[in-house]
């Protein structure tokens, strides 16, 4: 059963593409904190999963291989829509999800833990979550420590967007300087110039009485 798409699901879309994550390569910092999901939780899969128009995409996975699913058949498509932890004690039981093929296929996925990834302007961009082949509940220590874990993976996008924003602000600055160079070169060509045919030209005849 796919899930419905958020009341402000261009605006969501939007800032995510803003991100200029999608489709980039693996980076330790967001394998780090999905690795510490991973054993928390003691889970066997974490992801930090990017919902975009019609896919999820995972900017870093433990324990599978896949880069991403369609969205229609996802978990994380479901998590985004609220604000808290998105849980599914044994996906076989729930109506919503024993066909997917995540759950009838190989991976034999029962068990799934969402937090949403929330910007700064509250949309969800994506979950970190955990995944099982066992159905399961999780503690609330570890219900907290993915709500937090969620947290720092937003602050590293916003880092990394930040960043990004700065060195192309730096590159247009230094464009800029040297355009302003190019300028200033052509102007001190063009007065060399109009100085030498001033010095070549003659003056002008007297009249002769």
């Amino acid at each position: 059963m796919s899930a419905p798409k958020p009341k402000n699901e261009a605006r969501r879309l939007k800032i995510l593409w803003q991100y200029d994550v999608l489709d980039t390569v693996p980076e330790e910092v967001f394998d780090d904190l999905t690795d510490l999901a991973a054993n928390i939780c003691g889970a066997p899969i974490a992801l930090i999963s990017l919902v975009d128009e019609d896919r999820q995409w995972f900017k870093s996975k433990i324990g599978i291989t896949i880069a991403e699913t369609s969205r229609d058949v996802s978990f994380c498509a479901h998590a985004i829509l609220g604000d808290g932890l998105f849980i599914v004690p044994d996906a076989a039981q729930d109506d919503r999800f024993k066909n997917l093929p995540l759950v009838t296929g190989p991976q034999k996925i029962r068990f799934y833990a969402g937090a949403p990834l929330v910007s700064p302007d509250g949309h969800a961009l994506g979950t970190l979550c955990v995944l099982d082949n066992q159905p399961r509940v999780l503690d609330d220590s570890q219900q907290q420590a993915l709500i937090v874990l969620a947290r720092h993976v937003v602050s590293q996008l916003e880092l990394r967007r930040h960043s990004r924003e700065l060195a192309a602000a730096r590159e247009n600055g230094n464009q800029q300087r040297a355009e302003l160079a190019r300028a200033n070169a052509e102007i001190a060509r063009l007065r060399s110039q109009l100085a030498r045919f001033t010095k070549k030209s003659p003056g002008p005849k007297r009249a002769r009485r």
